[in-house]
C-alpha cells in the first residue's frame, strides 16, 4: 500500500507539472548590439509578466541573413514562431501564401481586442494587405528625418531648411561659408526615393505601389521629379554643399557625429544612439524637406525598419502564446518603454499619449519628429509599398547611385536601367505568384 500511494503522488506531481508547464516560442531577430539587449529586454518582461508562455528570442544577424535563414527554416519545416523581417522584403513574406497567420487573424482568433485605427497613421497600413487587413505587426518602426547640428546652423545664421529650394538658395551656401558640408544620408533608396515619392506625394509603382497585386505592377522611378532631385545632388555635390560617403549607414552618419556634416538625413530610430553619445555639440530634427515645385501640399512619409511574422504550421497552443506576446509587445508600457530606449516609433496612439503625458517630448523635443511626420496629411501615395524582390531593387538603386555620384554615369542613364532591371525583377517574382 506504501508503494501504491507512493506513485500515486508521483504520478499526480507528473500531471501538475504538465499541467502547468509553460508553451515555449521562439522569436527570430535582426537586433543586435544594445537594440538585441533591449529585445531581451522585452522578452524577459513578457516572460516574468505571466505563467503560461515563454518566449526565446534568437539573433539571427543582418535584415538580409534572418530573412534568407526564416525562409529556409519554413521550407525544411523547421521555421520560428514568430520572425522579423524588414521592410523591403515584406512583399516576399506576405506573397509567399500560407507562410505567415496574418496578425489580426492570430489575435482575433485568441481574443485579443484588435483594432487598426489604434495604430499611429504612418504605420497602419504599411504590412497590411490591399484590404487594409494587417499581416504584419509593426515593431521597429522609423521614419527618415532631418537631424541637424544646432551650433552649426546658429554659426550659419539659418534655421533647418523647409523646402529643398530653401536648402539649395539660403541653407547650403551659409553653412558651406561656416566652414561645413551642408548634408549628408545614409539610405538613398529610403530616403531619396521611396519616402521623396510619399513626401512629395507622387505614386511610387502601378497598382497602387504594388498593394494590388504583383501582376503588372511596375516601378515608377524614371520620372522628372526624381530625376531633377538626383541632378540637384550632383550640383549640390560640385557645389560642396552635399557629400556622399559610400553606401555604409554609418559612412555618411560619421561625419555628421564628427562636426563636419551640419545636416544629417537618418533613421528616428537613431536618436536613441546619438542621444548616447557625446558629440560635442547640440543636436536636433525636423521633418524631411520637399520640392514646392513639385508640391504645396506635402505628404506624411512612411515607415522603414522592420515587422513581426507569425509563421504559420504552429500548433494552437503556441499560436495562443503568439498572440499574447503581441498583445504584451502594443501594450502602451512596452511601446512606450521600446520608444524610449531606442528612438523608433512608439507604434499605437496609446504610447504616443503616454509618452507626451510623461513629458518625454518636453525634454527630448526631436525624439518625436518621427510620430509626427507620420501623423501628417495622407493620401494614396503614402501608405508604403509592395513590390517583390525589393531587396534586389533596392541593391540596383544603391548600384547605380553610386555610379551617378562618382561620375560613372550620367542621372537620364542610371534611372533608365533602373526601371529595365526594376520590372525585370518585378515581372519575375509576379511569375512566382500564378
Amino acid at each position: 500500500m506504501k508503494n501504491i500511494a507512493i506513485s500515486s503522488a508521483a504520478a499526480l506531481s507528473m500531471l501538475a507539472s504538465t499541467a502547468y508547464a509553460e508553451t515555449e516560442i521562439t522569436w527570430w531577430h535582426a537586433m543586435g548590439g544594445a537594440l538585441g539587449e533591449t529585445v531581451n529586454e522585452i522578452a524577459e518582461g513578457f516572460n516574468t509578466s505571466q505563467d503560461d508562455y515563454k518566449i526565446t528570442p534568437v539573433f539571427k544577424g543582418t535584415y538580409e541573413e534572418a530573412l534568407t535563414a526564416g525562409i529556409a527554416a519554413f521550407r525544411a519545416g523547421e521555421q520560428p514562431n514568430i520572425m522579423q523581417v524588414f521592410d523591403a522584403g515584406a512583399a516576399t513574406v506576405i506573397a509567399a501564401q500560407g507562410a505567415t497567420v496574418p496578425v489580426q487573424d492570430l489575435l482575433e482568433a485568441n481574443g485579443v481586442d484588435f483594432n487598426i485605427e489604434d495604430y499611429i497613421s504612418g504605420v497602419r497600413y504599411f504590412y497590411a494587405d490591399a484590404d487594409g487587413k494587417m499581416i504584419g505587426m509593426p515593431f521597429n518602426s522609423s521614419s527618415p528625418i532631418m537631424y541637424y547640428n544646432v551650433q552649426a546652423l546658429e554659426a550659419a545664421g539659418v534655421t533647418p531648411p523647409v523646402t529643398w529650394e530653401e536648402f539649395e538658395t539660403v541653407t547650403a551656401p551659409a553653412l558651406k561659408e561656416a566652414g561645413y558640408t551642408a548634408m549628408a544620408q545614409s539610405h538613398l533608396p529610403w530616403i531619396f526615393v521611396e519616402n521623396f515619392m510619399s513626401r512629395n506625394d507622387l505614386p511610387f509603382a502601378t497598382n497602387a505601389n504594388g498593394y494590388d497585386g504583383a501582376d503588372g505592377t511596375e516601378i515608377l522611378v524614371n520620372v522628372d521629379p526624381l530625376k531633377a532631385h538626383f541632378t540637384a545632388l550632383t550640383k549640390w555635390q560640385d557645389a560642396g554643399y552635399f557629400e556622399w560617403f559610400g553606401t555604409g549607414w554609418n559612412d555618411n552618419q560619421t561625419p555628421f557625429e564628427e562636426g563636419e556634416v551640419a545636416i544629417w538625413f537618418g533613421s528616428s530610430g537613431s536618436f536613441g544612439g546619438l542621444s548616447q553619445k557625446d558629440l560635442g555639440f547640440d543636436f536636433s530634427a525636423t521633418y524631411l524637406p520637399y520640392w514646392e515645385a513639385i508640391t504645396t501640399e506635402p505628404k506624411q512619409t512612411f515607415i522603414g525598419g522592420a515587422a513581426l511574422f507569425a509563421m504559420s504550421g504552429q500548433p494552437d497552443d503556441e499560436n495562443e502564446a503568439t498572440a499574447a506576446f503581441f498583445e504584451y509587445l502594443t501594450s502602451p508600457d512596452v511601446q512606450y518603454m521600446w520608444h524610449r530606449e531606442t528612438g523608433y516609433v512608439p507604434i499605437t496612439t496609446a504610447a504616443y499619449d503616454m509618452a507626451t503625458a510623461d513629458g518625454h517630448y518636453d525634454r527630448f523635443p526631436a525624439a518625436e519628429t518621427g510620430i509626427l511626420q507620420l501623423s501628417l496629411d495622407a493620401s494614396e501615395n503614402t501608405r508604403g509599398y509592395r513590390m517583390g524582390f525589393y531587396v534586389q531593387i533596392r541593391d540596383v538603386m544603391n548600384r547605380e547611385f553610386g555610379r551617378i555620384l562618382t561620375g560613372e554615369t550620367s542621372v537620364d542613364d542610371a534611372f533608365d536601367t533602373i526601371e529595365v532591371e526594376s520590372n525585370e525583377l518585378l515581372a519575375r517574382f509576379a511569375q512566382t505568384q500564378n
